[in-house]
Formats: C-alpha cells, structure tokens, sequence
C-alpha cells in the first residue's frame, strides 16, 4: 500500500480496514453537505482526466495507480479504496474480461486493451466516486461499440432520475438500451448511496426490478453499469477482488455520483 501523509484526514477505516456502518435508512444532503460533496466529486473527475493522459500501450496499471495516488496526495485527499476492507491499491483498473475491483498490478497495456479506471476520493469528510472505460491503441470496433453503449446506459440512466421517480427505473432504462443492442447488464454490481460513508443505502440496481422506492431530494449515489459481451456470471479471483466474465468477454463500466434536486438531478463528478 502506498504511504499517506500525516496531513491528509483519514476515513474511519484507514487504519484498520473495517468500514464503520452507515446510519440506517437514506441519508438526505442539506445544502452544505452537497458542497462537499461536489468539491470531491470534482477531484475525483479530474484525476480521472489526468490518468486519461498517461493511458497507452507499455504503461502498467500500477504506473496508473501512482498517478491517481499523488494527485490525491497534492489535493490533501485520501484515496478512499485504500485499505477499504483490505483493499490493496489506490483505485481500481479492470481490464477486458476483468468487470470491476481489478487490482493494479505490473502487466502492462497493450494495444486493443479495454481499461476501466474507478477513482474514489476522500475530502472534508466526503466520498466522491466515478468511472470511466478507455481505449487503449487501436481497438476494434466491437470494443468501441461495447464502450459506447455502456456510456450511454450510465447517461440515460442519469437522465431519468428525479424526485418522485422510482429507483427501478435506472434499470428500466438500461437493460432496455442493453437488450436492443444485444449487450449483457451484468446485474452482480449495483451502484450505491454515498456521503460521509463510502457504501450505504440505497442499492441502485441496472437491471429491471420491482423496487418501489422513490427518489427525493437530498438523496446521493452512484450510477455505475457494468456491460458485457457474452454471459452474466461472474467469477470473483483468489485475491477477493477481482471480478471476471466466466466466459472471458470484454466488460465495459461508467459511473458517475448524482444527487436527486427539488427539480431533477445533478452529476457530482461532472466532465
């Protein structure tokens, strides 16, 4: 693990690696809490920005795990993966069959790669989160078109959500996207309610559900549908982490974190 600062205020779990339990029920955001959480959502955005830079064939993902440290590092914010019950690096890089939580090791990319980049920081008490899939080289256009398509599920999943709306409808609208395009939802990996907490309610499901709840104002969580090639199930490796396609297809995923205003919702980790 790399080292943090002594300056940089830790998360609860920092040290230990035990996350401490959300209050029960949906934590709703007053004004100033929103704040917060768009200043970290921000960083979170830029880092990814700045990652996007240095993504290209002969680069490892470990290169890509320090250049996510040190930008948190320069902006006295914790990357909030970092010993999350455990977990090793400082941010998370899924590379084709591998859907999410892959651990930045020494391979390095080689042209035709699909990378998925999950940042997560910790500022003023705050989680931000967001994830993009690149292209690394020249890709086909199967990978192109698998890249495309999870973006758009994340977006129009964005764009229907508002007060009153029932959380089921993030699912609605993707698999709806995934089943005309002859895609697979991966239905394993749910996007989350976050805040002062990393996890916490509500479980924001990408696939059709009967989940009645609806969304209010206040409300902050993650979108973040993983799109496959080929099957639905998943594998999860000896390291506890990482995720794969049983069949080896390419995965794509795109997150963002949105809070649901009195007139619609805003993207916290805009581009």
């Amino acid at each position: 693990m790399r080292k943090v600062p002594e300056f940089v205020k830790l998360p609860p779990y920092a040290v230990t690696g035990v996350p401490a339990f959300p209050a029960p029920g949906i934590d709703l955001k007053d004004d100033r809490e929103l704040e917060s959480m768009r200043r970290v959502g921000a960083l979170a955005r830029a880092a990814l920005n700045e990652v996007k830079r240095h993504i290209q064939p002969g680069i490892t993902t470990d290169y890509l795990d320090l250049v996510i440290h040190e930008f948190g590092m320069k902006a006295n914010a914790y990357p909030s993966t970092l010993n999350y019950r455990g977990y090793p690096k400082s941010c998370c890089t899924s590379v084709n069959n591998v859907v999410c939580h892959g651990i930045p090791d020494d391979r390095p990319l080689v042209s035709g790669d699909l990378i998925s980049v999950d940042v997560t920081f910790y500022l003023d008490g705050f989680h931000g989160d967001c994830a993009e899939t690149f292209l690394v080289g020249n890709v086909d256009e199967q990978g192109k078109r698998l890249t495309d398509v999870a973006k758009r599920c994340r977006d129009a999943a964005v764009n229907a959500c508002g007060p009153g709306v029932p959380l089921s409808k993030i699912g609605d609208v993707i698999e709806e996207i995934t089943d005309a395009e002859g895609l697979t939802i991966l239905p394993m990996f749910a996007g989350h309610g976050i805040g002062s907490y990393f996890h916490g309610a509500p479980d924001v499901l990408h696939f059709r559900n009967d989940n009645a709840q609806v969304m209010c104002e206040g409300m902050t969580f993650t979108i973040e549908p993983a799109v496959g090639q080929g099957t639905e199930e998943v594998a999860i490796l000896s390291d506890g982490w990482t995720a794969v396609t049983r069949d080896d297809s390419r995965a794509a995923q795109f997150e963002h974190t949105v809070a649901i205003t009195a007139h619609g919702v805003e993207i916290l980790t805009p581009y």
